[in-house]
């Protein structure tokens, strides 16, 4: 692999008083995530309301709440090229506007197919979120501090996807514990999509006061601004002329990624492509949305009520939360490596129970019912699921593809990657709901096979990216 350039900013550690700042802006880029992750799983609260709403079955059911993550790969195909283009901050902003877009329309539906639609929309805005603040925290973060400032997007993540469940769980109880309870003139399960574009104001708000990646401003020569987001990251004491100039010669012998420049490997693209490509995929084979998707009605299908249900899906999110930071914890002592490795174990193993468990269910559709011993244990593995993908793979990927591309692909190979991301997971949330009325054992038997497979390919093919700076990768 080739030795390439360190994204401006990303300098070895920031003066005295300027990590505060970094640390800001970072969370305000990964505030995108939290609105990928409140987004894609609010879905999870109010299946059960669209299903009764438009008499629809598990098919069309399958094909709503999977209709975001088709929108998500387009995003995060189209989200590299337009950073590039346009800069970090534009993409930000548009995205933000595409998640409130979304909601509105989200919320006041006229058919399944028209709320299809808008979730469409609003996937494009996850899908952009995924690739733009991966980018820009690389970008902005100091090499020492960048495996646990690059943990903020998913730990943004996590966090959308636990308020998601609590709103959820709330609105529920205000409606009588019945997601298609009035509230307002509106069914709770409308509101439950809606009240996202409550943060992605926030979003957009925080997006334009957060400065320009540096090496974006230079790039389009507008080195007045380029000296002051330096001066403001890396502290007063830093040369930006020397830092310009040294940018700016790496710049000069380098070309805007394309997607012909991930071409030319034995299979097409080269191998490190293949590699985030193989990451992104296994982060979703393992089914990980399948239980911030569908939680809620897959505990009611074992006799659980609609609103304990959903409070049971909060609590798993509240375990993510936890998971997310160990990883954030860890990331940058153990290494990336050693968490995923980690992480596969922990959830072939819990997986590998919840199949066990769900083998003695009776009954089928949202009938089934479970002995108290395998309910028992099919809830522990559930929630031991979600904590070992938390404290491993759902930080490990996103850390992982920030940094592991030769600066000369990055925004290009990132976008490769999330897109197969998307897709991936839009195979296993769509499947999902004809798959758990075939076998659920089966299922999750499957889920537990990728989980496995995931080792085998961590150990073979993923190279450890702690304490590599960022122009040594390649």
């Amino acid at each position: 692999m080739s030795v390439t350039q360190q994204p401006s900013g990303a300098v070895e550690a920031p003066a005295p008083g300027r990590l505060g700042f970094v640390v800001f802006i970072t969370a305000a880029a990964a505030l995108g995530g939290f609105l990928f992750g409140y987004d894609s799983s609010v879905i999870n609260g109010a299946v059960s309301g669209i299903q009764a709403k438009f008499g629809v079955g598990s098919g069309v059911t399958g094909l709503i709440v999977s209709s975001a993550l088709l929108g998500s790969a387009i995003g995060a195909a189209m989200a590299g090229r337009f950073a590039d283009r346009y800069g970090r901050i534009k993409v930000m902003k548009a995205g933000a506007l595409l998640f409130a877009v979304s909601a509105v329309g989200s919320m006041l539906p006229f058919s399944a197919w028209d709320l299809a639609l808008w979730r469409v929309l609003g996937g494009a805005a996850i899908g952009i979120a995924s690739v733009i603040a991966p980018t820009y925290i690389a970008e902005v973060a100091p090499t020492k501090y960048r495996g646990r400032l690059a943990s903020f997007q998913q730990a943004a993540i996590v966090l959308g996807i636990a308020i998601s469940q609590l709103v959820n769980w709330l609105l529920a109880q205000a409606a009588g514990d019945d997601t298609r309870g009035q509230l307002l003139g509106l069914e709770a399960w409308q509101w439950m999509l809606g009240i996202c574009v409550l943060p992605a104001v926030v979003y957009f708000v925080l997006a334009s006061v957060i400065p320009e990646s540096p090496r974006f401003l230079i790039q389009a020569d507008r080195l007045t601004d380029a000296r002051k987001v330096l001066t403001q990251v890396e502290g007063e004491g830093v040369d930006t002329d020397a830092r310009i100039a040294e940018i700016r010669s790496l710049i000069d012998s380098d070309h805007r990624p394309r997607f012909r420049d991930l071409l030319g490997g034995r299979f097409g693209l080269l191998p490190i492509v293949w590699v985030g490509i193989g990451l992104s995929v296994f982060q979703q084979l393992v089914g990980i949305n399948v239980i911030f998707y569908y939680s809620s009605i897959l505990w009611q299908s074992v006799g659980i009520d609609q609103s304990n249900s959903l409070l049971i899906s909060f609590i798993g999110s509240v375990i993510n939360i936890l998971g997310t930071v160990i990883a954030i914890v860890l990331v940058d002592r153990i290494g990336r490596k050693p968490l995923a490795l980690i992480g596969s174990v922990g959830m072939a193993v819990s997986l590998g129970a919840a199949g066990w468990a769900f083998s003695a269910a009776t009954g089928s559709g949202d009938n089934l019912t479970l002995p108290d011993l395998q309910g028992t244990v099919a809830l522990i593995a559930a929630n031991a699921f979600v904590l070992f993908f938390a404290m491993s793979w759902g930080v490990v990927v996103w850390v992982m593809l920030g940094e592991m591309f030769p600066n000369r692909i990055r925004a290009a190979a990132l976008s490769v990657a999330a897109s197969a991301q998307w897709i991936a997971n839009w195979v296993i949330t769509v499947s999902f709901p004809s798959m758990s009325r075939w076998n659920l054992s089966a299922t999750y038997l499957i889920y537990a096979a990728f989980a496995a497979l995931s080792a085998l390919f961590v150990a073979k093919y993923l190279k450890e990216t702690k304490g590599i700076r960022l122009e040594d990768m390649g």
